[in-house]
């Protein structure tokens, strides 16, 4: 067991445990579209690219639960629209899938690929039969 510079055994423990916490904030501010605690601690030096343990960013979170303040801004500060997850969907993919055309736009509009990943948000927006998104994605 390593000894924390306090003294004790079980502060570097707490700290790893404060941390996950945070993240989990995090996560769960992305997907309720809390751009503000995303813009305090975002601007504060943690990471835009921040992902969870299935590989899912902010912008992933945000963008999948239709928050275009919040996608927007995590673009702002610099996540990448390109970054897959873990199953290799991207942003852009999640946005098709549940239909949200502003957060689709958001991500064109900053150089999301909509032939990235799998499926590809323009092979999902063809397989939901969704001529609308489609069309924005040409």
């Amino acid at each position: 067991m390593t000894e924390a510079p306090n003294g004790s055994p079980n502060a570097e423990s707490a700290a790893d445990q404060e941390m996950l916490a945070l993240a989990e904030r995090l996560f769960d501010a992305a997907r309720a579209g809390d751009t503000e605690l995303l813009r305090t601690y975002v601007s504060a030096g943690v990471p835009a690219t921040l992902t969870n343990a299935a590989g899912d960013s902010l912008l992933m979170l945000a963008a999948y639960h239709g928050h275009v303040e919040t996608t927007a801004l995590l673009i702002e500060l610099g996540a990448d629209v390109n970054t897959l997850n873990d199953r290799g969907q991207s942003p852009l993919a999640g946005a098709v899938f549940k239909g949200y055309a502003d957060v689709l736009r958001v991500l064109m509009k900053a150089g999301a690929d909509p032939d990235a990943g799998n499926p590809s948000a323009r092979a999902a927006a063809a397989y939901f039969q969704r001529p609308e998104l489609l069309e924005l994605l040409a």
